[in-house]
């Protein structure tokens, strides 16, 4: 069967502009004429197209696809491969975008509202929003993230940065105990985790001792919260954890 221009275009999805230039390069050229000079596709012709349109699908130039589909010894798979990997980088990078959209979706939910700037200033490398999905698909229902949102919308800066000096300071001395040799255990040690408790509930959320092991588990099983940990001290994240535990136990 000959198929006019119109009707290829109409199959095939392309605009007849897009025929004529295929045409006009060679990449697709209609095997018939009319005789007043009108084209005609046969089915040759539209089987090339698919091809023709699979490859554009794929990202492949025009010239790459003249090439591949008019070398009839050619092996396609190479150029596949490239593709593939152009792709893949492509798809990494669209996740990476779509990763980045969800984490500042997340930290309008908190309403953190600090410049890029003072949130450098505040938090570091630590990115606050980083846990935000993960703690509303946990706790979105519970009082304690109701609390810790409606707070958080209401600090400052100047809030941010106390609540950062305060914490650092509690990094301080519980670093010094670890290094003191005193055991997780020791008074000393149940103390500054009581202390730890105390600064969640003050600034975030009322933290039981139950919400409280809770977290220690987390600072071990999850490796963000960990890393948090790990940075202040190697080893105070299993230390934490056993302190916060013997302090449970101890106030039962």
């Amino acid at each position: 069967m000959a198929y006019t221009v119109g009707q290829v275009a109409r199959a095939a999805r392309v605009t007849v502009r897009t025929l004529h230039h295929y045409d006009e390069i060679g990449l697709l050229s209609p095997s018939g004429r009319t005789a007043a000079g009108y084209r005609r596709y046969d089915d040759a012709d539209l089987e090339r197209l698919q091809l023709i349109r699979a490859y554009r699908e794929l990202g492949f130039p025009l010239e790459e696809i003249a090439e591949i589909l008019d070398d009839p010894g050619g092996d396609p798979l190479p150029h596949l491969r490239r593709q593939h990997e152009l792709l893949t980088g492509r798809i990494g990078k669209l996740r990476d975008m779509v990763a980045a959209i969800e984490l500042a979706m997340e930290a309008r939910k908190l309403n953190i509202q600090l410049t890029p700037e003072e949130r450098f200033e505040v938090f570091g490398n630590f990115d606050p929003d980083e846990h935000a999905e993960e703690a509303e698909r946990r706790w979105g229902g519970t009082e304690a993230y109701r609390q810790s949102s409606e707070r958080a919308a209401r600090y400052s800066k100047d809030d941010w940065l106390r609540n950062k000096a305060e914490n650092e300071e509690w990094g301080r001395r519980i670093t010094a105990l670890m290094e003191s040799g005193a055991p997780a255990d020791s008074a000393e040690a149940m103390a500054l985790a009581e202390e730890h408790r105390q600064l969640i509930s003050r600034w975030f959320y009322d933290c039981s001792y139950e919400i409280h092991t809770g977290l220690a588990d987390m600072y071990l099983a999850d490796p963000r919260f960990t890393a948090y940990y790990e940075n202040i001290r190697p080893g105070l994240a299993a230390y934490l954890n056993e302190a916060i535990h013997a302090n449970a136990i101890s106030r039962a």
